[in-house]
């Protein structure tokens, strides 16, 4: 992989200080909540998923970091500040003691201007960006509190008493978004769904009682449990085979949607106005925040209180249920071809995009992150992944007139927002431009579920490839050089689209510190090289121990010393033969030319 994440992360540290900070105090993007969480996760995900890159700790931050955060302050003040901003955010977006969750600028309609009450409408992706925040800035206090003056501490429990709350109520927002959609097969959802799934093209009756049987684990989960679908599923519904159903989220509080009962003080739960049906964009970003709360760093005890364990347990549950679904329906009659290889994906709404094909992706990956996937299975996903690549203008050239793809970038796949409008305000609207970035993501992510081999550098390949097309995306300029979105860069149809988005930014910080991972993750050693390796280290202990019988050196000579020498490598070699098998064959072809000199000398000395 030709991407070197450090680097790169260090330089957005150093465009993202430069693009906040305006005499001397960090400016918000203002927009709305998502943005301005994005923005600060741009330096708090990697200073708490990265260990190399961690800000709680003054005495760990190298001379690099510092350079690249100075005006941020020094290796003392800049957890201190860091506190202060954080401390902002919560308070910023803190009403009447409740947290809110507005989309604000996120919000946006062709069909008249919005009322102020659409604006502050709580969204799904707030609670999701909201939880992945905060869950940082407990991770960042955390470890800050071990090493703060205890002047700092009284500021740290009230940053970690804020976080804590805000934390809590995305949580619950996250529950009351959830959303079962139960269709009938004869409407428009149902026959766009076995369009989707019946690639074989059998009776609709018969490919519906095949889809129903692949799914009877996640039916009868809802039917013993009909809370989970926030209580408006009907048992009656989920057993008639006529019936079809979908789950995920919704892009706000369901209408009709029960307030969470909860020990905790977080306020009002307002209530909900969105559409009762799963959309996939919405589901996407909460399950990377439903994963956010089960990575390993969050469950370590104290991380999480009792009542924040409780709802994670139940945004868990949701989540199993969201990958099984996913996973079954993208993968339907897997003797054929997959649902998810007939590109683009299809809602059930009817509308279809390149990007919809990504995200059922991802939720594939999920489900296939949890079991022991078959090589198969991962060729089947690459093999989109490179076609969407392809598909979207990413890795293939605009040609003359054709600008099909380009529009995916600018301006955007757009979709309305079920239940927005109001007497005072239009139907809302939200928009997505992201491909390339999530892409790539994906695309580290499959690489490192991948064994080493074939597949794993394909993958690497392609995300080098997706890579030097961000790299063409970046800003240039005073506001924010270095960092997203330019995609004049790449595509000269979006001139004049160019504009600093925290979001494209920070999602391209979540491909690094992937990609981070990924190169830090150990290798399974290749059999093949594993069966070389072996062979070329008996070989050459053979020889060395020939060597070392018919050698006349005597202890402390220099023939000694060099036989004494080439030993250590071969133990060396040793050492590394099960985990390192190429480390292992380096020394050892080391060792076999150095005995194969000594040899072809002692035969010409004869």
């Amino acid at each position: 992989m030709q991407i070197q994440p450090r680097q790169q992360l260090l330089d957005i540290w150093r465009s993202t200080i430069e693009a906040s900070i305006r005499d001397g105090r960090w400016h918000p993007d203002g927009g709305n909540s998502i943005s301005d969480a994005e923005q600060l996760l741009c330096l708090m995900s990697p200073a708490t998923k990265l260990e190399r890159l961690q800000l709680s700790r003054p005495d760990a931050i190298s001379p690099d970091i510092e350079e690249a955060l100075r005006d941020l302050g020094d290796v003392i003040r800049i957890p201190q500040n860091l506190m202060t901003i954080l401390n902002d955010y919560v308070d910023r977006y803190t009403k009447d003691g409740t947290p809110i969750f507005p989309g604000g600028s996120y919000f946006h309609s062709d069909s008249g201007e919005l009322s102020a009450e659409q604006q502050n409408w709580d969204v799904v992706e707030s609670y999701a960006v909201s939880v992945t925040l905060m869950v940082a800035v407990n991770a960042f206090t955390r470890d800050y509190r071990r090493v703060a003056r205890p002047s700092v501490l009284d500021h740290i429990d009230i940053l970690e008493a804020k976080a804590s709350k805000r934390l809590t109520a995305a949580m619950v927002g996250l529950l009351r978004s959830f959303s079962v959609n139960v269709f009938s097969m004869d409407v428009d959802m149902g026959t766009h769904l076995m369009r989707t799934v019946n690639q074989s093209r059998q009776r609709p009756d018969q490919a519906s009682e095949r889809l129903r049987e692949a799914l009877k684990e996640v039916i009868a989960r809802l039917r013993d449990d009909l809370s989970i679908g926030i209580g408006m599923v009907k048992a009656e519904e989920l057993e008639d085979p006529r019936w079809l159903f979908e789950c995920g989220w919704s892009w706000g509080v369901v209408r009709g949607a029960s307030p969470i009962e909860t020990n905790a003080n977080i306020g009002v739960q307002g209530e909900g106005i969105a559409e009762n049906a799963p959309y996939l964009y919405f589901t996407a970003v909460a399950m990377d925040a439903v994963q956010a709360l089960a990575a390993e760093r969050t469950r370590l005890p104290g991380r999480l209180d009792a009542e924040q364990l409780r709802l994670a347990q139940q945004l868990r549950a949701r989540s199993e249920l969201v990958r099984m679904y996913w996973a079954t329906i993208a993968t339907f009659d897997s003797e054929g071809a997959w649902p998810i290889e007939d590109i683009p994906w299809k809602t059930t709404d009817g509308r279809e995009s390149e990007y919809y094909s990504l995200l059922v992706v991802g939720l594939v990956m999920s489900q296939m992150a949890t079991e022991t996937a078959g090589d198969d299975g991962l060729r089947r996903v690459l093999n989109v992944l490179d076609r969407l690549a392809e598909r979207s203008r990413i890795t293939a050239r605009v040609t003359g007139d054709d600008f099909s793809g380009v529009e995916i970038h600018h301006p955007g796949v757009s979709f309305p927002l079920v239940g927005s409008k109001t007497k005072s305000g239009p139907l809302l609207e939200w928009t997505f431009v992201d491909m390339a970035p999530v892409l790539l993501g994906r695309t580290i992510e499959l690489a490192a579920m991948m064994p080493s081999g074939d597949l794993r550098r394909r993958a690497n390949d392609l995300a080098d490839k997706i890579w030097a097309h961000l790299a063409r995306r970046r800003l240039r300029g005073d506001v924010g050089e270095g960092l997203w979105d330019s995609p004049s860069g790449v595509f000269a149809q979006a001139a004049g689209a160019e504009r600093l988005s925290w979001a494209y930014t920070k999602r391209v910080v979540d491909c690094l510190i992937a990609a981070a991972h990924n190169i830090s993750t150990r290798l399974k050693p290749d059999q093949e090289i594993g069966d070389l390796a072996m062979s070329l280290l008996d070989e050459a202990e053979q020889l060395h121990d020939l060597e070392l019988l018919n050698s006349s050196a005597r202890p402390g000579s220099p023939a000694r010393a060099t036989l004494d020498q080439l030993g250590s490598q071969l133990r060396a070699a040793r050492e590394n033969l099960l985990e390192r098998p190429g480390v292992s064959a380096a020394y050892t072809y080391s060792v076999l030319l150095e005995l194969g000199r000594l040899e072809a000398a002692r035969r010409a000395g004869s």
